[in-house]
């Protein structure tokens, strides 16, 4: 598995940051516990003292996972997926958020890998109002800034990207700073004055349809929408700024395209979907609109990677660490366990085609197969169905470790997890024996 989660220049912290990683995928499900993962004293101070270390950050462990993805993404068309998500919030002016960017592949949203995270911290210092900050200034930078990163994508051999956010990040600068070959795409928030003198709103109400289909929700009751769509060019007016140089420094308009998402009859008491979303992408069919609605709805990869760091999983959440340096630290670790877990989830039945080293060290190819081999049955069900090298492949393993049969329906999170947590440590024990040799 990759297990490394930094350099950090001394091995003792590499090994620490390696020992929590395993910890988290080992036992962390469970809700993140020092104790638990520690296992023993020896253990718990080594993950405290990998936390606590101030040669540790998360930038390093950011840079490790990224340089991880930009080996993965040749030919392939990627969607950045940014967002963020809260860690600790008094619910007053205090608190401490993450905001990672994420990248998917287009084509059959399989998770690839992270691309950078940041985090915003709240203490109750007094600010000014956003109007009279700069953008350099403002919380809201870090939807740009994530953008800003992706064009290392196509310099790793991208096909094409496209970052993608929701309502929050309806911000002029987000079109207005794109960078050169990189598409956007956002649910608007503001009803925007455009140049012609109309707004938006109005313009999407009066834009002839391009036709009917159905769109299934992800999230609450995942229930499948009836919707119109309608498509159109605008250009939006830049809006006011207080000071001249600030507007001086963008755009007069901006080109985009509209596509409007509408159900229609939606089920009694139930609030319609309704998707207005602003995007550079040329549409001028029903074809193109509709991909443009399946390209927003794989937002919902994000929002399931902070479920497994959260409830639904590590429950970063009711972690007591109250310095940010460390939560921090361990927050970034978690991070980059659950996109692990969703990597396995996700290519469990093998339509992704994603190799076996998106999560696991390719030395261990071999001895994990070795394993798969005395789990196989003498039924066809019985027996792996994927390829050699192939992160499916692994998934199955570590099903069947889980106590999967085979025979009923897909193996969860659970059973994964459980099984990872079989197959990893057999793995020490072969290093350990000398059966093998440790790179």
């Amino acid at each position: 598995m990759m297990t490394n989660l930094g350099r950090f220049g001394d091995k003792r912290l590499r090994d620490g940051g390696a020992f929590l990683l395993e910890r988290l995928l080992d036992s962390g499900h469970d809700g993140i516990s020092i104790a638990a993962m520690g296992d023993d004293r020896a253990g718990q101070l080594k993950i405290k003292n990998f936390l606590h270390n101030p040669r540790v950050s998360p930038a390093e462990m950011v840079a490790t996972a990224r340089a991880h993805l930009l080996g993965r993404v040749e030919g392939c068309e990627v969607l950045v997926i940014q967002d963020t998500t809260s860690l600790r919030d008094d619910g007053n002016k205090k608190g401490l958020y993450l905001h990672p960017a994420i990248a998917v592949d287009a084509t059959d949203g399989a998770l690839l890998g992270l691309l950078t995270a940041d985090f915003l911290v709240r203490d109750e210092t007094p600010r000014l109002h956003c109007n009279k900050r700069d953008l350099a200034q403002k919380e809201s930078r870090r939807w740009i800034e994530a953008m800003e990163q992706a064009q290392d994508l196509l310099t790793a051999g991208a096909s094409g990207v496209t970052v993608i956010a929701d309502r929050e990040a309806d911000l002029y600068e987000m079109f207005a700073f794109r960078p050169e070959g990189i598409d956007v795409l956002v649910r608007a928030n503001h009803n925007r004055k455009l140049a012609d003198g109309g707004w938006l709103y109005n313009a999407c109400d009066t834009m002839q349809e391009l036709g009917c289909s159905q769109v299934k929700l992800q999230s609450g009751s995942g229930r499948t929408a009836n919707v119109v769509l309608r498509a159109g060019p605008i250009s939006i007016r830049r809006p006011k700024r207080n000071r001249a140089s600030w507007a001086a420094a963008l755009p007069a308009y901006v080109e985009l395209t509209v596509v409007d998402v509408r159900e229609v009859d939606p089920p009694a008491g139930v609030e319609p979907l309704h998707w207005r979303l602003l995007t550079t992408r040329t549409v001028e069919t029903l074809s193109d609109a509709l991909k443009v609605a399946g390209l927003y709805r794989r937002r919902w990869v994000i929002e399931q990677v902070f479920r497994v760091m959260k409830t639904q999983g590590f429950d970063i959440e009711a972690v007591p660490i109250q310095d940010n340096a460390p939560l921090k630290n361990l927050a970034c670790a978690t991070l980059i366990a659950a996109i692990h877990i969703q990597q396995m989830l996700h290519d469990r039945d093998g339509t992704a085609g994603r190799p076996m080293t998106d999560v696991f060290e390719a030395a261990d190819q071999p001895v994990i197969e070795a394993i798969g081999k005395s789990l196989e049955g003498k039924t066809e069900r019985q027996r792996n169905p994927h390829p050699s090298g192939s992160l499916a492949h692994a998934a199955w393993i570590c099903a069947r470790l889980g106590g999967w049969t085979g025979y009923y329906g897909k193996s969860g999170p659970i059973v994964l997890i459980r099984g990872h947590v079989k197959l990893m440590t057999m793995l020490e024990g072969i290093k350990r024996s000398g059966l093998v040799r440790i790179r």
